[in-house]
């Protein structure tokens, strides 16, 4: 299973606790650099999670549509792991 966080600076123990649930690809963009939009974003991913306290609107914009035309599950969540948790599909959960 592969994950991209888009925002925050820092993760903390979110990467910790992803891998714990089975996830063994986690990418990270915090977003703070304009260039990351035009470079585009690795649309190979198995679940985009968007920390919405900690990124711009129009990365988020590009994110969701390009989630969107390629099918992957986008989730919207706070930069701690209980409100990720909370939010991740249960396929994942159950894994």
């Amino acid at each position: 299973m592969s994950v991209l966080i888009v925002g925050g600076d820092h993760l903390g123990s979110i990467p910790k606790e992803l891998k714990k649930i089975g996830v063994d690809d986690i990418r990270h963009m915090n977003g703070r650099n304009r260039n990351v939009i035009k470079r585009g974003m690795p649309m190979t991913m198995d679940l985009i999670i968007v920390l919405h306290d900690y990124v711009n609107h129009n990365l988020t914009s590009v994110t969701k549509k390009q989630a969107k035309e390629c099918n992957i599950p986008i989730v919207f969540a706070k930069r701690s792991w209980s409100s990720i948790y909370k939010k991740l599909p249960s396929c994942l959960i159950n894994n």
